[in-house]
């Protein structure tokens, strides 16, 4: 069995790497802060606007279905066609351009599913969408 005569190095850790980054970091912020001061220093007048709200992002679509049985559900809760229009004419008076997907059973009745596009067209939707599933293989 060898025996070991020679004792082993201590392990060094270089830093060098380190020491390169956090100099680079150092100069960015110094450099970013500096232009940061030059442009407080410009003297600009800003214009002025009255406060009309704050700007919100468009809504999301409404998702209407139709069931098998012929049910219509808006959020996930029934609803009628009256109400349906009636609910859609009220959203789109709060955002014009407000989209609507129709998500109809492959059972249901086309008939229930154009009385529902009917509805969206009275509303004044214009933003409107039939949701398919594309079939696994070419019939």
């Amino acid at each position: 069995m060898p025996l070991k005569t020679l004792e082993d190095d201590a392990p060094v850790l270089n830093l060098t790497s380190m020491v390169d980054v956090v100099f680079l970091l150092i100069v960015f912020f110094m450099a970013g802060t500096e232009f940061t001061h030059l442009e407080r220093e410009i003297g600009l007048q800003v214009p002025e606007v009255s406060n009309r709200g704050t700007l919100t992002a468009a809504p999301e679509r409404k998702v209407i279905n139709v069931t098998a049985e012929g049910q219509i559900t808006l959020n996930r809760k029934p609803i009628t066609l009256e109400q349906l229009q009636v609910t859609l004419a009220a959203a789109r008076s709060e955002y014009q351009d407000l989209g609507v997907v129709v998500r109809g059973d492959a059972q249901a009745s086309f008939q229930r599913v154009a009385d529902v596009l009917n509805a969206c067209k009275e509303a004044g939707i214009t933003d409107l969408g039939i949701s398919v599933r594309l079939a696994s293989r070419p019939r």
